[in-house]
C-alpha cells in the first residue's frame, strides 16, 4: 500500500508546483498590463493565451469590474489558493493513511 501513498504524494506536489506557477503566470500578466506591453511580444503573446481562457470565464460569470480595475485576476488566485489549500492537502494526508 505504501506504492499508492507515495503515487498520491507526487501527484499531490506535482499539482501543488503547477497551481503556483500558473499563479505567477497570472501576477505577471497582470503587473505587465499596467505599462501597456507591446501585443507582438512573444512574451506577452503568451501571457495572454495561458490566462485569458480562464480569465474570460471568470469575467463572463462574475462581474469583476469595478471603477475600471479589473479584479478577475485576484479571483483566479484566491481559487487557486483554495485549490491548494483544499486538494492538495487532502491528497498528502490521503497519502499518508496509505503509508
Amino acid at each position: 500500500m505504501f506504492f499508492i501513498g507515495n503515487f498520491l504524494a507526487a501527484v499531490a506536489s506535482v499539482l501543488n508546483m503547477l497551481l503556483s506557477a500558473y499563479m505567477w503566470i497570472i501576477i505577471i500578466r497582470a503587473l505587465v498590463s499596467w505599462v501597456n506591453p507591446d501585443p507582438y511580444n512573444p512574451i506577452v503573446q503568451f501571457l495572454r493565451s495561458a490566462t485569458d481562457p480562464l480569465l474570460y470565464r471568470v469575467r463572463r460569470w462574475i462581474p469583476a469590474h469595478f471603477g475600471g480595475i479589473d479584479f478577475s485576476p485576484l479571483i483566479v488566485i484566491a481559487g487557486i489558493l483554495f485549490l491548494q489549500t483544499f486538494v492538495v492537502q487532502s491528497l498528502l494526508d490521503l497519502s499518508r493513511t496509505f503509508r
